[in-house]
């Protein structure tokens, strides 16, 4: 990976977060925080329909749980690809953090070998290894 999180992408005053659905919010914040190695907000006290999730330092695409009575029921129109070095050492951290796999085997195209897992509430995610170098 040859840069860094981009947190505003290319306009300065727009500032990009990600929200996902979610049927719980502790529990999603525990896997996703797990997943990323990111780190749960602290926010207002009490029971809010949100969790805001940051890398460490601040720096990176926000992650928005959002808690919402109604569970998935068709397939994501939009999901998230971790792009990794180790495909099978991934799979199987994201798995122990309670992941479940979707795909059977390994996808394979144009150089990229991925699966396809879903978090605790069945939003489905790719993990991807990109292409060797020649």
């Amino acid at each position: 990976m040859t840069h860094g999180p981009a947190r505003f992408g290319g306009r300065r005053d727009v500032v990009l977060a990600v929200v996902l659905d979610c049927a719980d919010l502790d529990r999603s914040a525990r896997f996703w925080s797990t997943v990323l190695g990111y780190a749960a907000q602290s926010g207002p006290p009490g029971p809010g329909p949100y969790q805001q999730l940051l890398p460490p330092d601040g720096n990176g695409v926000e992650l928005l749980l959002q808690r919402v009575a109604e569970p998935k029921a068709t397939k994501n129109r939009m999901h998230l690809d971790l792009r990794v070095p180790d495909l099978a050492a991934e799979v199987a951290r994201v798995l122990a953090a309670g992941a479940r796999l979707v795909t059977d085997r390994p996808v394979e195209e144009d150089g990229w070998t991925w699966h396809v897992l879903a978090d605790p509430d069945g939003n489905e995610f790719c993990v991807l290894q990109p292409p060797r170098a020649a």
